[in-house]
């Protein structure tokens, strides 16, 4: 997990955050191990922004991933940073209930693990469609 957090912790410093000054950083780990990360990019027209978790995603499928195994998110403040609904509902297009989301302090340090299961209860995704 230690290189998962480094990866998400180092994005975290790439955020492009010049509104809210609140920088993001997302790692996961896909199907074939490798680390995918990913920062917050914020736009003037606010709603047309990406979160971290988004531009990690975009990242493993950009490199031909197919699923998350795992992932990190490091956010700011002394808060936990969990990923907003929208993001669930992303991680959960190409994640199982039982993966597990680790949340980090800006240190790297990690506060608290959920699975996606918890942060999406009773959620909505592919299987629903087949």
């Amino acid at each position: 997990m230690n290189d998962l957090i480094a990866a998400a912790k180092s994005a975290r410093l790439k955020a492009y955050a010049p509104y809210s000054k609140f920088l993001v950083g997302a790692a996961l780990r896909d199907e074939r191990g490798q680390i995918h990360g990913g920062c917050n990019i914020e736009n003037a027209a606010y709603p047309q922004g990406w979160c971290a978790e988004t531009s990690a995603i975009a990242a493993m499928i950009m490199s031909g991933g197919k699923s998350i195994a795992e992932m990190a998110v490091i956010g700011t403040g002394d808060l936990l940073c969990t990923p907003c609904g929208g993001c669930r509902q992303k991680i959960r297009e190409f994640a199982k209930g039982n993966v597990k989301i680790h949340m980090c302090g800006e240190d790297g340090n990690l506060k608290q693990t959920f699975t996606l299961d918890e942060l999406l209860p009773a959620s909505f995704g592919p299987e629903n469609l087949a």
